[in-house]
């Protein structure tokens, strides 16, 4: 057996202005299909997020790669939701080109590749770019400011990494995953202590961040083969350095996510087989 180690969340407390050897490419989002088996919102959209430039609390993003319900008084995502296979897979190295997203509505404050300066907290991806190495494109595309949270080091680099890593050997062992991540409530404890808010009050610190992880063999058809059999993997954590570094002790089930959100996760999927995957807390 060959054993495969992926690198998924580096230290990000010493930020740059200086671009990133190689001077990649910065490339515009490219608009998905809206229809397909692989769609980023193909088993639903959590809080109905809209185009809709009046929506500014939950105004969707297709960023071609992912899709993100973005708040603008936040300066973070809502949530952030993206499908992995294989294929996904590649050599493009980390861009590391962070960056302010343009394609938010004119008049808009936009985060900045900078705006986390000297905070203590990482610049947190939601869709990973170790998720998006089949291009420098891909890749690029993950550090836009509008797929970042301020998250604690431990929780960003460790735990939350941790998962991160233990989702991609899933996909190099056959599956294919549909996740969805975000972040809710104020207040998280980074090297600097408790904090609220960032960049003079235009970024909120998040108390929690959450996942959802559907995992489904390789095939096609994807959403008709969601069953009660398939597992989904829900873990809530604490956005604060003390973390415990397995991710497994912040397993919990979809439903809880839910209450402590509002949001409709899976909505796609048929009501019954939603209520019982949705019940149910992983233990594998």
């Amino acid at each position: 057996m060959i054993a495969i180690t992926f690198s998924s969340c580096e230290k990000d407390n010493l930020i740059t202005t200086t671009n990133p050897v190689g001077s990649p490419i910065i490339v515009p989002p490219v608009a998905p299909p809206t229809f397909a088996t692989d769609s980023t919102l193909l088993l639903g959209n959590p809080s109905n997020a809209s185009s809709v430039e009046a929506d500014y609390g939950n105004y969707l993003l297709r960023e071609g790669y992912y899709s993100v319900s973005y708040n603008r008084d936040r300066g973070t995502p809502n949530w952030v939701s993206w499908h992995v296979v294989s294929t996904d897979f590649g050599s493009t190295p980390r861009q590391d080109d962070f960056r302010e997203n343009q394609s938010l509505p004119s008049g808009w404050y936009r985060v900045g590749g900078t705006s986390y300066l000297s905070s203590g907290f990482d610049r947190g991806h939601m869709c990973p770019s170790a998720d998006r190495t089949s291009s420098i494109e891909a890749n690029s595309s993950t550090f836009l400011m509008t797929n970042m949270i301020p998250q604690a080091p431990n929780c960003n680099q460790v735990t939350w990494a941790n998962l991160e890593d233990y989702c991609r050997t899933l996909v190099q062992g056959g599956s294919e995953l549909y996740v969805i991540a975000g972040a809710y409530g104020e207040g998280g404890t980074a090297t600097g202590g408790l904090t609220t808010t960032l960049d003079n009050g235009r970024i909120t610190v998040p108390a929690n961040v959450w996942k959802v992880i559907v995992v489904l063999p390789n095939g096609a058809n994807d959403l008709s083969r969601v069953s009660n059999a398939t597992r989904v993997i829900s873990v809530v954590m604490p956005n604060d350095n003390s973390i415990n570094n397995d991710w497994r002790a912040y397993r919990t089930s979809v439903d809880f996510i839910e209450q402590e959100t509002g949001y409709n996760m899976l909505d796609k999927v048929s009501s019954a087989i939603q209520n019982n995957i949705e019940a149910t807390v992983d233990n594998l």
